[in-house]
């Protein structure tokens, strides 16, 4: 094998990790998570971190490797994933598997290693992922409520890797990531119907692009930014938000309601997109705030 040819083959593999992973997604997640942690930890622990960020990866990774097995003949009939490598292909369903084998089994040990409680969420997250919503999302649009309880442990999993427990601060935490990911899921959903319908699955919670879709997508929005702003009541214990984060959250919620708002009044495609962006703009965001506040209020 030439040099050219060794280094094409080292592109493929790693661009096939990547795909069969899903990195992009995986890394949103460790920072939800990470986030999560910072938010619960007294004194911050960089050991810790960092295997929260790894073993939050192998966790997410693995996930989605099952997925793209289970889902491997529905995927080759979609734009968006017949070039994925089981699909196209470049990868055998035994490799991904192994893959995701593994990727289970060191994950679910490195979070071990910051406490149980930490290695019982990420199992649980593995398993209502890939055995429960991963079926349901060719039978139900309740996939997405039930998706929404693996996708939603990430951001309290951390408050849970600082503290060792669970309480009504990753309990919030929680329900901040649940409830926002309906009004993502569906601009998502939304945007790429006819993607999604030629693979059969059901995203939309009435089945089509219509009326009573938009109007959900708003109720969410609008539900999202309220469970957002609970903290600023300080009744969450020791996750509390100060009244100027607080504007500043409301303001971004502001933003992602204006585009739910105009895809219910357009039911265009683009609008879709605009919101599914403004949505992931949102919750990075958010989460920064939370971040910067708690320590911007340990500071002063």
């Amino acid at each position: 094998m030439n040099k050219v040819s060794a280094e094409n083959t080292h592109v493929n593999i790693t661009s096939d990790f990547k795909e069969i992973t899903k990195m992009r997604l995986a890394v949103s997640v460790v920072f939800s998570s990470v986030a999560g942690y910072f938010l619960g930890a007294d004194v911050v622990d960089f050991v810790t971190v960092l295997l929260l960020a790894v073993g939050g990866y192998l966790m997410v990774g693995a996930s989605n490797a099952f997925n793209q097995v289970i889902e491997r003949d529905l995927d080759a009939l979609m734009d968006r994933t017949k070039n994925r490598p089981i699909p196209s292909g470049r990868m055998s369903v035994t490799k991904a598997l192994i893959i995701a084998s593994v990727f289970t089994v060191l994950g679910v040990g490195v979070l071990y290693t910051i406490n149980p409680i930490t290695a019982m969420f990420g199992a649980i997250s593995i398993v209502l992922y890939v055995a429960v919503y991963t079926p349901l999302k060719t039978k139900t649009p309740l996939s997405v409520f039930v998706g929404a309880f693996p996708g939603a442990i990430p951001f309290m999993l951390g408050w849970v890797a600082a503290t060792n427990d669970f309480s009504i601060e990753p309990g919030t935490l929680f329900m901040i990531q649940f409830f926002w990911q309906f009004p993502h899921f569906w601009a998502l959903g939304w945007w790429l119907y006819k993607d999604y319908e030629r693979g059969g699955f059901f995203m939309l919670p009435t089945g089509k692009r219509d009326k009573g879709t938009a109007i959900q997508i708003v109720l969410y929005t609008i539900w999202t930014i309220i469970i957002s702003l609970v903290p600023v009541t300080g009744q969450t214990g020791k996750l509390f938000l100060t009244p100027v984060s607080a504007v500043f959250i409301f303001l971004l919620g502001l933003l992602m309601l204006k585009y739910a708002v105009q895809l219910y009044k357009k039911r265009d495609e683009k609008t879709a997109r605009q919101l599914m962006f403004a949505s992931v703009t949102y919750i990075t965001l958010l989460q920064i705030i939370y971040v910067l506040d708690k320590f911007i209020r340990a500071w002063i």
